[in-house]
């Protein structure tokens, strides 16, 4: 349901992408894993239209980013590395504003369903900006999927996070990789073994490696990531 082919991004002379493809099915919770730099962030606003590409093409759900660029952000909910929220309004008012933006019909219970979902219960009657970096990323996940999107895509959504704030956002992340499109970066070796199902390693903008995380390979993964970050 993502479809990657030889994407290319420039700035001035220095390659962020090069010619890079791999695609992403349904059921599939992705780890695009590599060093700070690496190119994952680029991709990511590639993919979620925020940026075009040099050369390639990428399509979401059958809809190519050059010519259905509102299709494509219609499938996607996104989590951004650092989480664009309202820091003044309140969590409820805010997912019900996010609900209402993703063309929610029912928006108010919609956004209670999301806070019950992301455990944000305790906190829904605070304002975003009193809350911690834990809840904040609930708050960020809970928008992300408020629309009930097809495809996932989370640029470091564990950064930060506390011992117990961490265990709760990877379940969160597992149970909805069951039925969507997951794809989510980081430059931590245990956060792909702990959530995903696949990891694509890339490094100067190129991949480098591309596996399944079964018990065959869990350890040559390892090895080739620590080889990068070195």
């Amino acid at each position: 349901m993502i479809e990657i082919k030889d994407i290319t991004k420039t700035f001035g002379q220095q390659y962020a992408l090069d010619h890079v493809s791999f695609s992403v099915a349904k059921g599939e919770i992705v780890g695009l894993l590599g060093p700070n730099g690496a190119g994952k962030s680029t991709l990511m606003k590639i993919i979620t239209c925020f940026i075009p590409p040099t050369e390639g093409e990428v399509s979401v759900c059958g809809h190519s980013i050059y010519d259905e660029a509102l299709e494509v952000r219609r499938h996607i909910g996104y989590l951004p590395e650092l989480n664009p929220l309202y820091p003044d309004m309140y969590v409820r008012e805010y997912l019900r504003f996010a609900a209402g933006l993703g063309g929610v019909k029912d928006r108010v219970r919609r956004a209670d369903e999301m806070i019950e979902l992301t455990g944000l219960t305790p906190e829904a009657h605070k304002k975003i900006g009193q809350l911690s970096k834990g809840y904040r990323q609930r708050v960020g996940l809970a928008q992300a999927l408020i629309h009930d999107p097809e495809v996932l895509i989370l640029d470091e959504p564990t950064t930060g996070l506390d011992p117990n704030q961490l265990e709760f956002i990877r379940s969160l992340i597992r149970t909805s990789g069951k039925e969507k499109v997951v794809l989510l970066s980081t430059h931590i070796m245990q956060e792909v073994e702990a959530m995903c199902t696949r990891a694509v390693i890339i490094n100067h903008g190129r991949i480098v490696a591309d596996e399944s995380m079964n018990d065959l390979n869990a350890k040559k993964l390892t090895e080739q990531f620590h080889k990068l970050t070195e």
